[in-house]
């Protein structure tokens, strides 16, 4: 299996800087973000214009050892604001183009969510539809809105033998492995299929490696991300939403997520909490979750994503390759 890191946490270096941080971490894989939510300081606006500039950019991954294996646009393509929907969905579908121009396989994005019906101007995420009222919206997003635009990202995905693998990340159509085995059934999927991150599984109550076991060869790709359940879920559950605040008016810390829409700050205490691969769930668990992907794909993919905020970006990618490699055995 091919162990690496997303690059997100790296923007702050030049691409072959942050290439030979990962090598120096003995990890072989890089996972390099091309629109969506965030920038992508790592990925060359001219690539579908020039071989050379390809060449010269894939020569990068080369010095350092590290293999290019997927591309990251995660956002909202469907979101109900034109000005996120349309970059998002954009480029998701320019992404995909890109990465086949480059050898990738891999795209990984998230399945969006839109408004509650056709004049909403803000997403809503509808589950446990028990009143009839959200089973009509549950019914408008998925055939108005979520089949249709999937047929078409199916189709360029086909076109371009790239397959697009999506974060099964709460607040998106597709969360669970029930919801995305209905978007592969739905649209016929032969390039859509799953990104596992174990991390929004977590808190959800799921067991990743039995979601593995249930959804099998829809499993393209990987994320190698933990969490920990703190106590305060043992008294307002993981749903809580009590403590999510807007950025402090004049901070320089806010991180933009396309249109007038920014990261909120984290509550404190908090249910749960995104850590480093180790923190959350310890070397058995890790161990067992890549040799459930190795029966899946061989070849398979697994990226660091460092979300954990009480480590510092390099503190984090050590502590998390260092147990990403003893679970692999190496």
């Amino acid at each position: 299996m091919k162990l690496g890191v997303y690059t997100a946490i790296l923007h702050d270096k030049p691409i072959g800087e942050a290439l030979r941080v990962i090598a120096g971490l003995g990890l072989e894989s890089a996972e390099i973000n091309s629109g969506g939510f965030i920038p992508e300081p790592h990925l060359p606006t001219d690539l579908l214009d020039s071989e050379s500039a390809r060449q010269d950019y894939l020569g990068e991954f080369d010095a350092a050892g590290v293999t290019l294996t997927a591309l990251n646009c995660n956002g909202n393509p469907l979101d109900p604001n034109p000005s996120r929907r349309e970059k998002h969905s954009a480029d998701i579908l320019r992404s995909i183009e890109v990465a086949a121009a480059l050898g990738v396989k891999r795209v990984v994005t998230m399945s969006g969510t839109p408004g509650t019906d056709a004049a909403a101007t803000r997403p809503a995420w509808n589950v446990l539809t028990w009143d009839s009222a959200y089973l009509d919206v549950r019914d408008y997003m998925w055939n108005e809105v979520v089949i249709p635009f999937w047929r078409t990202v199916q189709e360029r995905a086909a076109h371009f033998d790239v397959k697009v693998a999506l974060e099964m990340h709460p607040h998106n159509v597709v969360y669970n492995p029930a919801t995305m085995e209905r978007l592969a059934t739905e649209i016929n999927a032969t390039h859509i299929g799953a990104e596992m991150d174990p991390s929004h599984l977590f808190w959800q109550g799921i067991e990743p490696i039995e979601a593995i076991g249930r959804l099998g060869s829809l499993v393209y790709n990987a994320a190698a991300k933990d969490t920990r359940i703190n106590p305060e879920a043992r008294i307002n559950g993981v749903l809580n939403d009590v403590g999510f605040r807007r950025p402090e008016a004049g901070a320089t810390d806010v991180v933009p997520l396309g249109g007038p829409y920014v990261l909120s700050r984290w509550p404190k205490p908090s249910s749960w909490d995104f850590v480093a691969v180790g923190r959350g769930h310890d070397v058995s668990w890790w161990r067992g979750f890549l040799a459930a992907l190795e029966r899946v794909d061989p070849d398979m993919a697994v990226n660091i994503e460092h979300e954990d905020a009480e480590l510092g970006q390099l503190e984090g990618l050590e502590s998390a390759a260092k147990v990403l490699r003893e679970a692999a055995g190496r």
